[in-house]
Formats: structure tokens, C-alpha cells, sequence
């Protein structure tokens, strides 16, 4: 046992002097992370691939860039290191929506979601960590989903997208084990923001119904604060809200069951309902 303590990094204190990168920060949770983490003193290189709408967002740098590109993510690293000196935080946080049954949803579509939410993630890790093994500390936030947890119908891509999302920040914090860096694996729940309007979908009632429940989530504020304190903690995973809680134990305790629940309550969710082919 003490030797497994010893191999854990200290928990961080984020504020003046840690340079931080922000992907997805023009919006929704990932606006919210770097407005708070600049409220902190936190040097915020924000990342987008709308360069206007970062325009109004409290940052020291601003930077267009899609991270499903990883030749383009080098350069960002490149840039912001030259810019600020280094980096000690990255928060892969971008992230975009696809919905439908499967058997609707075109495949590029579902390349897209794995290009931006699964290899976006990817691409950013492989950029910064030689220069986050710089830092005295580094660390990653790697942003999921409850839909990490459960699989759930409509989600084949999103879920694939988080699913993998979560195999990889597991596997690499492993690896990362010992070293000064750190990683934790968010999983947020139902949260206000505009993920699912802007995405693509199958079916455009399903889509404003899931959006109206998105509205009346928590506020992306209330799980950037959350995010933030379980890495000042030094936790490798945080879940935000009552129900990722749930997912998340119902399908550890019984996950046969957990699926079979969810496969029969479809049709009374608007947005997980399968429509006609």
C-alpha cells in the first residue's frame, strides 16, 4: 500500500503561473473551464474552431484550430509554447453530437464524431506531452460523458466516441503512473449547452426534444468547478450529477441489467425512441 501512495502525484493548485490549454473553449463547458481557470490566474490558451466566437472569451491567447487534425494540434502545441513559455494543463474538451439509430446514421457521420471526440483527444495528448513532462507538474483533463458509462439507443456514435474516450485516458493514465503527471477522465452529465443543436442528427424532432432536456441541465459553470476541484484533489475521474452517479454504479453492479432497463424505456424517451426506417 505504500508503495502504490508513493507512486501518486501531489494534488495541483491551479492558479498563477500554470499555462493551460483549452480545447472547445469558445462554448458550453469548455467556455466555462477557461473562464474559470483565468479567474484563477491561470495563463488560458483557448482553443476553437470558430476563431469569432472566442473573441468575447476571458483568454491570454486564441487559437483556431480542429482537432481532428494532429498535424494541426502539433503546430497549436508549437504555438502556444513559444507563446507562453510552456504548458502544465490540457483539457481535451471538444467535443460534437450525432443521433439516430445506426442503421440511419450515415458513416461519415459517425467518422466525424470519432475524428473530433475520440481522436481529438488523442491529438492532443500525443502534441503536449513532451512539453507537459516539462512542467514540475503536468496534467490532463480528458472531458467524457455519462454516455462513457451506459450505452444508450440514437448514441452509437456518441457513445462509441466517449466509450473510447474512457478505455484511453485509463489506459494512459497507467502509463503515466509514477511520472509527474497527472490525468482525470470527466463525466458529466445532462448540462446546458449546445452540443446537441449544433450537432448532426437523423431525426430533427428527436433532436429539439433532447435539446430542451440539455436546457434545463446543470450549468456548464457548476461542472467546471466540479472538473476543477477533483484535479486540485488529485482524482483520476470525476462524475458530475446525481444520474452519471447512477449510471455509473448501476453498471458496475449490474450491467446486463443496466442495458436491458435502458433498451426497454427507449420508446418512452423522445429522443432515445427509434423512429421508422
Amino acid at each position: 500500500l505504500r508503495r502504490f501512495r508513493a507512486g501518486r502525484i501531489a494534488a495541483v493548485r491551479l492558479g498563477t503561473g500554470t499555462i493551460a490549454v483549452v480545447t472547445g473553449a469558445a462554448s458550453g463547458i469548455g467556455r466555462a473551464l477557461a473562464t474559470t481557470l483565468a479567474a484563477r490566474g491561470c495563463t488560458v490558451a483557448g482553443v476553437d474552431r470558430d476563431g469569432d466566437a472566442l473573441a468575447d472569451v476571458a483568454l491570454a491567447s486564441r487559437h483556431v484550430a480542429d482537432v481532428a487534425d494532429a498535424a494541426a494540434m502539433r503546430a497549436l502545441a508549437a504555438d502556444v509554447v513559444a507563446r507562453h513559455g510552456g504548458v502544465a494543463l490540457l483539457v481535451n474538451n471538444a467535443g460534437v453530437s450525432v443521433a439516430g439509430p445506426f442503421e440511419r446514421v450515415p458513416l461519415d457521420d459517425l467518422r466525424w464524431i470519432m475524428g473530433v471526440n475520440f481522436w481529438g483527444v488523442v491529438h492532443g495528448c500525443e502534441a503536449f506531452l513532451p512539453h507537459l513532462r516539462r512542467a514540475p507538474t503536468g496534467w490532463i483533463i480528458n472531458v467524457a460523458s455519462d454516455f462513457a458509462l451506459v450505452g444508450c439507443p440514437t448514441k452509437t456514435g456518441y457513445c462509441a466516441s466517449k466509450f473510447a474516450v474512457r478505455g484511453f485516458s485509463e489506459a494512459l493514465r497507467a502509463e503515466l503512473y509514477g511520472s509527474s503527471i497527472g490525468l482525470t477522465v470527466a463525466y458529466p452529465g445532462a448540462t446546458d449547452t449546445a452540443i446537441v443543436r449544433r450537432g448532426r442528427v437523423v431525426d430533427t424532432n428527436a433532436q429539439a426534444a433532447e435539446a430542451r432536456l440539455l436546457a434545463r441541465g446543470r450549468a456548464p459553470e457548476a461542472v467546471a468547478a466540479a472538473i476543477v476541484r477533483a484535479v486540485e484533489r488529485g482524482r483520476g475521474r470525476v462524475l458530475v450529477g446525481s444520474e452519471t452517479r447512477l449510471a455509473d454504479l448501476a453498471s458496475r453492479l449490474a450491467p446486463a441489467w443496466t442495458n436491458a432497463l435502458v433498451a426497454r424505456v427507449r420508446d418512452r424517451v423522445p429522443f432515445l425512441r427509434l423512429a421508422p426506417r
